[in-house]
């Protein structure tokens, strides 16, 4: 009998990734509102750069990514060999994953935290293991009681999706000091730029002061450059000497390079659109709960939705937006069959969504 290739124990269990949808149905004007897309789109700088990289396609990047570290570093005041530039912070992730984590070691994570550190520890044969959340927002006391002497990375991302959750900054410095000091403490911060609660840290301090903590960024979300998949990793010498060591030499190309890094200088823009956000959540947010619906407190670019059930489901409720092209994300998932997740969008995008689910509602 002919054999067939198989690929390694533990690969076909792994459930994909689904993105959020990107189509209704045929002739159906569509307004996304699935994956967490900045409404006003990439700053003028940044589509300028990207522009100009055309004269230059039969060149390689300049595989250290040299001028978007130093716009990091410029803009956020940090050391530029402490950064990292990966594919999205998803490569990040992924090489983190790969270098510290493998059979018989566990990766830890809160139980509706980003699927692909799920996803991830599987691939490199590592066991996921979850935490219960209080309240929908990450427990520090739940993932500290879940570490044992197998643990080599607990991932939080503040604030969480699809939760739109975060914890403060004093319960980001707990966990660290009372995690064992050689588990990395990975902060996901890809929504970070939306958040200004005098709380909150993105916890580029605890970075400062140690060498077994990161901090994950990416330019999917404020900055408009979800299509060129760039992110960076602020972290220790000690880590990013070993994540050079694996990631590919060319891993990021030269229009993202250029791109992100006039993003990053257009700090502007950035702040238009943090504004732009803040007005919007807050708007959202009210008038679905003026609708009776169950609104989770987001810091985020999107809300976290509750249906009450029956005819008026989540599932219901999303067919019938999906209807009128209105695309929203499920997240099931995530385990949260009960809710549907919206991006904010532009004001006739929310004003819709809401028109929407009030007849939906009215049914």
């Amino acid at each position: 009998m002919q054999q067939l290739p198989k690929p390694k124990s533990g690969i076909l269990d792994i459930a994909p990734y689904v993105g959020g949808k990107s189509s209704a149905a045929p002739g159906v004007k569509v307004t996304k509102l699935s994956s967490n897309e900045t409404p006003l789109g990439a700053s003028p700088a940044a589509k300028a750069a990207y522009a100009e990289t055309a004269a230059n396609l039969h060149r390689y990047p300049d595989g250290h990514a040299t001028v978007l570290r130093q716009a990091i570093a410029d803009v956020y005041n940090l050391p530029m060999q402490h950064l990292i530039c990966g594919a999205g912070s998803d490569e990040l992730i992924g090489l983190l994953v790969h270098a510290y984590a493998g059979p018989g070691d566990e990766v830890l994570f809160s139980e509706h935290g980003f699927l692909m550190y799920r996803i991830y520890a599987q691939s490199f044969g590592a066991t996921p293991v979850t935490a219960h959340e209080d309240g929908l927002k990450t427990c520090v006391d739940a993932l500290l009681a879940k570490v044992t002497e197998r643990t080599k990375i607990v991932f939080v991302a503040n604030p969480n999706n699809p939760t739109g959750s975060y914890i403060p900054a004093s319960e980001l410095k707990r966990l660290r000091a009372e995690l064992p000091s050689d588990v990395i403490l990975a902060i996901d911060g890809a929504y970070a730029e939306y958040c200004d609660q005098q709380d909150y840290s993105c916890g580029i301090e605890l970075v400062h002061n140690s060498e077994n903590t990161v901090v994950l960024r990416t330019f999917s979300k404020i900055y408009g450059l979800s299509a060129l998949r760039i992110g960076w990793m602020y972290a220790p010498l000690l880590i990013t000497d070993v994540l050079n060591r694996i990631r590919g030499p060319f891993n990021v190309s030269y229009a993202s390079i250029n791109a992100a890094a006039a993003a990053v200088r257009d700090v502007e823009f950035t702040d238009k659109a943090r504004a732009f956000n803040k007005e919007w959540l807050g708007w959202m947010s009210a008038e679905l709960a003026k609708l009776g619906l169950t609104v989770h407190p987001s810091i985020a670019n999107f809300v976290l939705v509750g249906f009450p059930g029956g005819k008026h489901s989540a599932s219901a409720a999303n067919t019938f937006l999906m209807e009128r092209g209105l695309i929203v994300r499920e997240v099931a998932n995530y385990g949260l069959p009960d809710c549907l997740r919206i991006t904010i969008g532009l004001e006739e995008d929310n004003r819709a969504v809401i028109a929407a689910l009030s007849a939906f509602l009215a049914t």
